[in-house]
């Protein structure tokens, strides 16, 4: 029987060093799906509200394969707004690949193939976001998915610290992660806050910008 074709709404692919999570540092293709229903204030990839492609599972699985990355993100955007996501994630996972998908959050995880490391991405206020989490996708992480949350400011730090501590995040999944933003809050301080409540969390900063710059696209 033939395969159904399935048609996504593509931003960018490209070949880059995953610049967060706990595969920081490694070589990664990232999928970057176009379209987004949460506006943060903080966002660095506005330019994929609207900027895509159509492409076919096929076409994005042949470009995928032109880099011969044993790792693949698919991220946004906010990928599963998408509804085609599901088979391209299945088509990744069954290639053999380690597949991350980067979520905002707000939408329901429970359709995302158990393979997939889920990334969720717990808005915080200063994001304008916060309210919109869909919270319930906390009891479906799974022992490999990893929990982030971008802080601007102490009252983003102190609201990440009573979800951990609420949910007791470190013991659902395999990481948590507390990322400044970006030339907004100095890493030494929330390096400090973490230290001082002992919190088991890991401190992450986006290598990308680090090594690229934090405006640079495709990297």
């Amino acid at each position: 029987m033939a395969r159904a074709r399935t048609v996504l709404s593509i931003n960018e692919i490209f070949y880059s060093i995953q610049g967060e999570s706990t595969y920081a540092g490694k070589p990664c293709v990232f999928v970057r799906l176009a379209g987004c229903d949460l506006r943060c204030t903080w966002c660095d990839t506005a330019y994929a509200f609207n900027e895509g492609q159509r492409m076919s599972v096929d076409d994005v699985l042949q470009q995928v394969d032109r880099y011969g990355s044993p790792l693949v993100e698919v991220t946004g955007g906010e990928p599963l707004l998408q509804d085609d996501v599901y088979p391209l994630m299945e088509r990744l996972l069954d290639s053999g690949r380690t597949v991350l998908l980067e979520t905002g959050g707000q939408i329901d995880v429970s359709r995302v193939p158990g393979g997939v490391v889920k990334v969720l991405d717990v808005k915080c206020p200063a994001s304008g976001e916060s309210e919109k989490v869909e919270w319930s996708n906390i009891d479906r992480l799974g022992s490999r998915d990893q929990v982030k949350f971008v802080i601007q400011d102490r009252a983003d730090y102190e609201f990440a610290r009573d979800i951990l501590t609420r949910h007791a995040l470190d013991r659902r999944c395999a990481a948590v992660l507390f990322s400044p933003v970006h030339g907004v809050l100095d890493p030494k301080d929330l390096s400090a806050w973490i230290l001082e409540d002992r919190l088991p969390v890991r401190l992450q900063l986006q290598i990308h910008k680090h090594i690229w710059g934090p405006d640079v696209r495709g990297v």
